[in-house]
């Protein structure tokens, strides 16, 4: 349960961390309840079911079927369920049934559900 350190001068050792535990793994939600305006940045996922009114740079974004962001979004992955107007950046970008994008996005792949209201242009990006 305790255990000591052969030096007693020498930093404690850090607790470890869970199993699959890393700088992407993190997840911030943003309730349904929030209107934020500014600049959001992770190093996670970050799941908007709010309001956002500016740039987003994440390392994974899921906008919720009731959320909205306004701005350019920056992120490996990008899942829209609710709205998004601006420029994105992405590896991958899917849009589910529920979504309206106006938008310009650059991205490698994407996947479109039937459904899904999209106005603006896709660019492929460079590998």
């Amino acid at each position: 349960m305790f255990s000591k350190t052969a030096d007693p001068t020498a930093a404690p050792i850090p607790p470890s961390r869970p199993a699959g535990a890393g700088s992407n793994t993190a997840r911030s939600v943003l309730g349904a309840d929030l209107r934020i305006t500014g600049e959001i940045t992770s190093t996670g996922s970050v799941e908007v079911l709010g309001e956002i009114d500016g740039n987003i740079t994440a390392h994974g974004l899921i906008i919720g079927q009731e959320g909205r962001v306004t701005g350019s979004v920056k992120a490996e992955t990008v899942e829209v369920k609710g709205r998004l107007d601006g420029k994105v950046s992405s590896d991958s970008f899917t849009l589910r049934s529920s979504a309206m994008v106006k938008a310009d996005v650059t991205t490698l792949t994407i996947v479109i559900e039937s459904g899904a209201s999209m106005e603006g242009r896709f660019l492929k990006a460079k590998a």
